[in-house]
């Protein structure tokens, strides 16, 4: 670590101690408990925009503001929100498509907006160089290049990118393409393809949101006790009864999700981070780090008027209600090929890099450096296949993700066995276990650029915070 890093860093940490900051007199983490609720709400279905046509280019115009959001009946919580009140709209792309995506930063301090997953050049990445200054707007503007996948755009502000998040900032980015379209899934958008953002908060007495992390809750994440999806507490859906999508983002700050249904039925999925998987993968339960997605389809043809819950099985807490209301009026039969999954090709000489994770007393790091602004700490060649080795020395949970690209996994703790089936498809964020190593098959395409970096970091947003982050550039 550069010397001015730590000292910064280690005196942030100690006047967090030394304050008593987000602790009790006993020096134990305050604890709030969130206002009581029976709510029953339909789950909110973010609004799909496809984009204005203008000059054979597409534009998406978001704003991003302040606002007031219903969580509790009758009570009003201040958010960040996209275009509303929490969250923001889901955006539709076409491969080969040429968008624009344009934000208006309405808050009163500075943001930036990261398409996570998206393959872009890095002055479009939207990482902590791409500021977003109060009253100002930038505009992401590239040509689609990637498979069909469920993304999303999140702030990326240096030290800052947990809080926005957490007060509401993120959106569903979905890429279509011809393969896509042409797979018997569902596809009705909010009707049998539904996007569910899940997340956990905090609220205090007065229904408010509560971001305030002790020094633990930085080393272990910010862990709410309210479970929402799509911005709603406890709603439900009606349904169809037959095969429906789930496109599931764990919009989390630190939380890791073990999903499925609360009968333990299984279910296939059908698609990770950035691509469908090569055939369907039979589950029961889903774990989702957060920044993960995966494309999920539960077959409800025999439910009709029957309920049952998705919930996560880790804490035992429920996020949405599935209600059978419907007959289907379209029927879908899932394909059992869902696309050609091409691996790089590993040379003899193939370069191998290692990233370790680690840290003390709010101090984290990667290869023992925390995240510098000024500092490139990793130079890729361009269509080179390499090895990344990511080693998670500390007892506690990590994820990693990579901008720029998609990986693939080619081990956990020296084994190829160890890879789940369900983790075998192009991704972009790797959950680790603590003291887990997995290795990863990497390789940059199509933008070069040795002057603007891309980060890669662990996605606990409390962790990529507190500076578990790097950046690469690609020569």
């Amino acid at each position: 670590m550069q010397r001015r890093e730590f000292i910064a860093l280690s005196v942030w940490a100690s006047a967090l101690l030394l304050s008593g900051c987000g602790s009790n007199s006993n020096g134990n983490d305050t604890k709030t408990s969130s206002p009581q609720t029976e709510n029953t709400s339909p789950l909110p279905i973010p609004q799909l925009l496809k984009g204005k046509l203008e000059n054979g280019v597409r534009h998406f115009d978001l704003t991003i503001q302040k606002s007031k959001h219903s969580f509790f009946r009758d009570t009003k919580t201040d958010t960040f929100a996209i275009n509303g009140t929490y969250l923001g709209p889901t955006l539709l792309l076409n491969n080969d498509d040429e968008i624009s995506i344009n934000y208006t930063n309405n808050l009163d301090e500075i943001t930036t907006m990261h398409g996570h997953g998206m393959h872009v050049p890095a002055i479009m990445d939207g990482g902590p160089h791409q500021k977003i200054k109060p009253t100002m707007s930038w505009s992401a503007r590239y040509k689609v290049n990637q498979k069909a996948c469920t993304n999303w755009y999140h702030p990326h502000l240096m030290g800052k990118t947990a809080e926005h998040v957490y007060m509401g900032l993120a959106g569903f980015i979905i890429i279509e393409d011809e393969e896509s379209k042409q797979l018997d899934l569902p596809k009705r958008y909010g009707i049998d393809d539904i996007p569910l953002v899940l997340q956990d908060r905090r609220f205090d007495a007065n229904a408010q949101i509560d971001y305030s992390p002790t020094m633990r809750e930085i080393m272990h994440g910010y862990h709410g006790d309210t479970y929402i999806a799509n911005g709603a507490i406890d709603p439900f859906i009606e349904l169809e009864a037959k095969e429906i999508r789930f496109r599931i983002l764990n919009g989390s700050n630190s939380s890791v999700y073990e999903v499925g249904f609360d009968d333990e039925r299984s279910f296939f999925q059908i698609a990770s981070d950035n691509s469908f998987l090569a055939s369907p993968v039979e589950l029961t339960k889903l774990r989702l780090s957060p920044g993960e997605r995966a494309e999920i389809v539960i077959d409800l043809s025999m439910d009709k008027d029957k309920s049952i819950f998705l919930k996560d099985f880790k804490n035992n807490k429920t996020f949405l209600k599935l209600m059978v209301t419907k007959d289907s009026t379209i029927k879908t039969s899932l394909p059992q090929n869902l696309t050609t999954l091409t691996k790089f090709d590993q040379p003899a000489n193939i370069k191998n890099r290692t990233f370790t994770l680690s840290g003390m007393r709010g101090v984290l790091t990667i290869n023992g450096v925390s995240m510098a602004m000024d500092v490139i700490n990793e130079r890729v060649p361009i269509d080179q296949t390499e090895i990344w080795e990511v080693k998670n020395l500390m007892n506690i949970e990590h994820n990693f993700h990579i901008h720029a690209t998609h990986f693939m996994i080619l081990e956990r703790n020296g084994l190829e066995s160890n890879v789940a089936k369900n983790e075998k498809g192009y991704k972009d964020t790797v959950y680790l276990a603590p003291n887990e190593t997995v290795k990863l098959l990497v390789r940059m395409v199509d933008y070069r650029d040795k002057d603007n970096p891309y980060m890669y970091h662990c996605h606990f947003l409390e962790h990529e915070d507190a500076g578990m982050m790097g950046q690469f550039v690609v020569e």
